[in-house]
């Protein structure tokens, strides 16, 4: 079996690549590094200088066409002009923090927790994703008092210091902290034998005994709710429920990890959560949000925030001020006047049937799952064996970004496409990916 990759490993350019490249282009990646160095990572074989984006395309400095099917924060479309005008008009106007009365953001936090099951009622606003989950963590400990965490194998929940020990992707080949468990995550593809959820609540089980045992108490199961760093897992619907259930007759608290598939992404619902019929403790939020304009959130029930309010005076300078709320607000107006649930169901179902039927001819697409606009196709060696085929799908993802295409990788192995476009994604720009796919596979066979 190959190698676990570290998240940001995959599909990144090789700096030691940099004298192989065009001259003018790797002049461009030596700036980068002289500012950035070791800490920047790059797209790509070939990394790309990005100049604009409009709607599902990208352009570079040479005014080169791509289209994006990598970038979930521009949830809404790349520069959309609505989300756009919004943060323009509200930074001409007010931008400061929210120990001011603000009726755009008042507005922007009841339209937001509308959209969110009854009981979950109450909003802290942050500037990032991994604020969010941060703050989720600290909710979590204080509500329980326990101190243990229980997240998948390959999980990937962001980049402050107690994020990262509950992210085991970014930290490959190093032992999880004391307070940290992962289990394997719900997937039916390599472990198709029984049922998903039910093997998945066993192993929670396990590992909030191991918890209690070794003194930490069980504080929260958090989990990104498709698990897209773990490869992709939508189906069955329904497979997060014993798990919950579970959670909560061990006195702990269940965090959805709504910052990839939220907002509309999965197609049924609002929320990623929604798809197995289950209601959290705590969600989380952050890239999508504002449509690229940097912004996350927590959600939670009400009892919660006070709790934690009562030991803890939480304040966040620029989380929830005024910009980021027209950000946020005109992105829940466009998914609901543009349609765009029902664009991700219906574009996203196109999109999977068409991998599925070029899978009929391509013996190295081993699986095409997910949900709505976020699906994973899985590379193999061998439809038997099922053995990940990470170089396959790096060739592949180069290949298609020299065609104009642009795509990533997920899963323990790298082996998974990652396909979350933007959710203003036809069925027409399906099918440009759907043909490229088809002819890169071809042409690599033969070769």
């Amino acid at each position: 079996m190959q190698q676990e990759k570290e998240i940001l490993a995959l599909n990144a350019f090789d700096q030691s690549r940099v004298s192989s490249i065009d001259p003018e282009l790797g002049e461009a990646v030596q700036r980068r590094l002289r500012s950035f160095g070791k800490a920047s990572v790059l797209f790509y074989q070939e990394p790309i200088r990005m100049a604009r984006a409009e709607g599902v395309y990208m352009f570079d400095v040479d005014g080169r066409r791509y289209l994006d099917l990598y970038n979930n924060v521009p949830s809404v479309g790349h520069s959309h002009p609505r989300v756009v005008e919004a943060i323009s008009r509200q930074a001409g106007l007010l931008s400061t923090h929210t120990r001011y009365l603000n009726d755009v953001v008042d507005g922007y936090a009841e339209r937001l927790l509308a959209t969110f099951p009854r009981g979950i009622d109450h909003l802290v606003l942050t500037c990032t994703g991994s604020e969010a989950n941060d703050l989720a963590l600290r909710v979590a400990k204080v509500a329980t008092g326990g101190t243990g965490f229980i997240v998948t194998e390959t999980a990937y929940h962001g980049n402050s210091a107690a994020v990262t020990d509950v992210s085991p992707s970014s930290r490959p080949g190093q032992l999880l902290p004391p307070h940290v468990r992962a289990v394997p995550a719900p997937e039916m593809y390599r472990n198709p034998v029984g049922d998903p959820g039910q093997r998945f609540a066993d192993s929670v089980a396990a590992a909030i005994t191991d918890l209690e045992r070794n003194g930490f108490g069980f504080a929260a199961l958090l989990v990104d709710t498709i698990f897209s760093s773990d490869g992709i897992y939508a189906d069955p619907a329904g497979f997060l429920a014993p798990t919950v259930k579970l959670v909560h007759e061990r006195q702990g608290l269940f965090i959805a990890d709504e910052v990839q598939p939220g907002f509309g992404r999965t197609g049924a619902a609002m929320w990623g959560f929604a798809r197995h019929g289950v209601v959290p403790d705590i969600v989380t939020m952050g890239k999508p949000m504002g449509n690229g304009f940097p912004m996350g959130g927590v959600a939670m029930r009400a009892a919660l925030l006070d709790r934690f309010a009562a030991e803890v005076k939480y304040f966040n300078t620029f989380g929830g001020n005024p910009v980021a709320a027209a950000a946020g607000l005109a992105v829940l107006e466009v998914i609901a006047e543009e349609g765009l649930l029902q664009n991700a169901r219906e574009a996203g179902r196109h999109l999977m049937d068409g991998l599925r039927e070029i899978g009929n001819r391509h013996v190295t697409i081993g699986d095409v799952r997910g949900a709505g606009l976020f699906i994973g196709l899985e590379l193999v060696r061998d439809r038997d064996s099922k053995e990940p085929a990470a170089e396959l799908a790096s060739l592949l993802i180069n290949r298609l970004r020299q065609r104009g295409i642009l795509v990533g990788a997920a899963g323990p192995f790298g082996s998974t496409l990652k396909i979350r476009p933007p959710l203003c994604f036809g069925k027409d720009h399906a099918d440009i990916f759907i043909t490229a796919c088809d002819e890169e596979l071809r042409e690599i066979a033969a070769s």
